[in-house]
């Protein structure tokens, strides 16, 4: 997707509702159908059928997303076209003849840490045709400061290098403990300073298929945190509600070689998005500050199904996903490169992000995903899973939880995702089950 279209995109969710529903106004009355030749009306198809079950279900949730979100967008982007809004906002922050470059502001909450304001800026064929510029610098006074800087250079359609550099120095990260147990109650806060440098390669392959590989260097140190009242780290530590854990005292500085690999028969859209997908991935480790012995290598697989049931994008899937953290020396693996399930982008986001930290991990998960209008989709979730011991050593399903999320996602670009979610999780079944986890959460998200 070229970075004009991604610009409309996160330029109009963020503005409100100027651009994100142009093509979804008031709808005009459906014609009744023909008489062909005195045939009766076509059959019904079973997919068609299927639908009405999800429908019902999830009705409360049409009617909300349909005339509480899609209508009332529908009529104010109606009346900001008329007064020609779009065009005018979308000249004032894109630049040149071709709108090859331009910026936008960018802001995001996510409750129970620091909200973020900031600036996201575009070049296409920056220096030569087929070479994009991306960056962006975010932060909240006197708490974060974050950025990043990334070239794509696009050789073809199905092939691009990518470098990035980021850094981000916030205080504000939560950590709960260690394994599939950890109480919300144990909230504790911890610093983070991170650097970051990857070149990334990507080959696109039969249908949706492709292969990622990519290289980086990465450092990171800790500290005690604070965020409001919130307990730093050290001083839950002291309690001995949990032990300060691996690689927060020394931080590290690791080299990190990374391969992916999807195999995915779904067609690009505006086909029907019906078909099943499996994926690999695997990320070697090594901490350069470390003589010898601090090696990990994290890797997951994963496999889905999914069924379009009407052909227009209304796609109900279950997957399933196992993900590890295996040390390869003497030293244990720093928590932050350990198996995580909550947050942005997790297989549970209904959980914090450093909710569920261990060696391993298994989920299953349920989801409908339906367009809502341009370059948004309403998405509802149900998942299952935990994280456990070394390659799933403790599992049992009286330790698993449930969460549940229920949003709207926008163009999941690298570059941009505009992201409303709200969530909850809960405590393991073992422990009764219940909500003590809930997550709101909205804005474009950069993944920093």
């Amino acid at each position: 997707m070229k970075a004009s279209t991604q610009f409309r995109a996160v330029l109009g969710l963020l503005l409100g509702v100027l651009l994100a529903g142009v093509a979804y106004g008031d709808e005009s009355p459906k014609r009744p159908t023909p008489d062909y030749a005195a045939r009766p009306p076509p059959k019904s198809t079973p997919g068609e059928v299927a639908l009405w079950v999800p429908r019902v279900v999830f009705s409360p949730v049409y009617f909300t997303t349909e005339y509480v979100i899609r209508r009332p967008l529908g009529a104010l982007i109606s009346a900001a076209e008329r007064a020609n809004l779009p065009e005018m906002l979308y000249n004032f922050f894109a630049f040149g003849p071709e709108h090859k470059a331009g910026f936008a502001p960018i802001a995001f909450v996510d409750f129970g840490f620091n909200p973020s304001v900031g600036v996201y800026t575009f070049w296409d064929d920056a220096f030569f045709k087929g070479d994009d510029l991306r960056m962006h610098v975010s932060a909240w006074p006197e708490a974060w400061v974050g950025g990043s800087a990334v070239q794509r250079i696009r050789f073809r359609s199905d092939a691009t290098l990518t470098l990035r550099f980021a850094g981000v120095r916030r205080p504000d990260d939560a950590f709960f403990g260690i394994g599939p147990t950890s109480l919300q109650s144990a909230l504790s806060r911890f610093g983070e300073d991170r650097l970051e440098g990857t070149a990334t390669t990507q080959f696109a392959l039969w249908r949706a298929s492709k292969v990622e590989t990519g290289f980086g260097l990465r450092y990171a140190r800790f500290y005690d945190g604070h965020f409001g009242g919130d307990p730093g780290i050290v001083e839950r530590a002291g309690t001995g509600l949990f032990a300060l854990p691996d690689g927060y005292a020394r931080g590290y500085t690791a080299e990190y070689n990374r391969v992916h690999v999807a195999l995915d028969s779904r067609r690009p859209f505006p086909e029907e998005g019906s078909g099943f997908r499996f994926e690999g991935t695997a990320e070697e480790g090594s901490d350069l500050s470390q003589t010898s012995g601090s090696r990990w290598v994290d890797w997951q697989a994963a496999a889905g199904g999914f069924v379009d049931l009407d052909g227009h994008r209304r796609v109900v899937s279950l997957s399933v996903q196992t993900l590890f953290s295996d040390a390869l020396g003497t030293s244990p693996v720093p928590f932050t490169e350990q198996v995580s399930l909550g947050g942005d982008s997790a297989p549970m986001p209904g959980f914090w992000a450093g909710r569920l930290v261990d060696r391993s991990a298994a989920v299953a998960t349920l989801r409908y995903r339906w367009p809502i209008g341009p370059w948004l989709d309403g998405s509802m979730q149900a998942a299952l899973g935990n994280v456990f011991g070394e390659h799933l050593e403790d599992f049992q399903t009286r330790l698993l939880r449930f969460s549940g999320a229920l949003g709207l996602e926008g163009d999941s670009s690298p570059d941009s995702n505009f992201q409303f979610l709200i969530g909850l999780g809960t405590e393991t079944f073992d422990h009764g089950g219940q909500v003590d986890s809930f997550r709101l959460a909205f804005g474009v998200s950069r993944g920093l």
